[in-house]
């Protein structure tokens, strides 16, 4: 008697559903992609914090090009919006296929108002880094207390 593999039979159905999608709507694609519904993540994944006078926000960005990153900032919203560029085409028979390549936007509520006119970005190993000043009306400010 063969022992049934619940996880196998599910990987076959969902190969099924796959093929029989395969080729629908006009051009559309239902292959992997970017942001594929396999995964429950959000692209790209950020850290983020703050210190007294900035935010800080790092977001994970392998293989897409900078230049094809666009950051915009409306009252205290940080959106990071992009696309990566697709792989070349792989001949023959494909075992698997995760690197998916498409069009990606994350859209972060900050904690405060940012100064628009003091905001920087860098990227570096495939992280992008932006940094964002507090306006001043935001930043904790200091009380002396009077003793009498």
């Amino acid at each position: 008697m063969a022992s049934w593999d619940v996880f196998r039979e599910l990987d076959n159905l969902r190969r099924e559903i796959d093929e029989a999608f395969r080729g629908v709507g006009v051009n559309r694609s239902f292959g992997p992609t970017f942001l594929s519904p396999v995964t429950t993540r959000r692209f790209p994944m950020v850290n983020f914090s703050e210190d007294e006078g900035n935010v800080y926000v790092e977001a994970l960005i392998p293989g897409v090009d900078p230049k094809d990153v666009d950051l915009s900032v409306l009252r205290n919203t940080l959106t990071i919006s992009g696309e990566r560029k697709p792989f070349a085409e792989v001949k023959g028979v494909v075992h698997r296929s995760e690197l998916g390549s498409g069009k990606f936007s994350r859209t972060l509520e900050l904690p405060v108002d940012i100064d628009a006119n003091r905001i920087s970005a860098r990227c570096k190993d495939g992280i992008m880094t932006v940094t964002l000043a507090k306006a001043e009306h935001a930043k904790p400010k200091r009380i002396e207390i009077k003793l009498s």
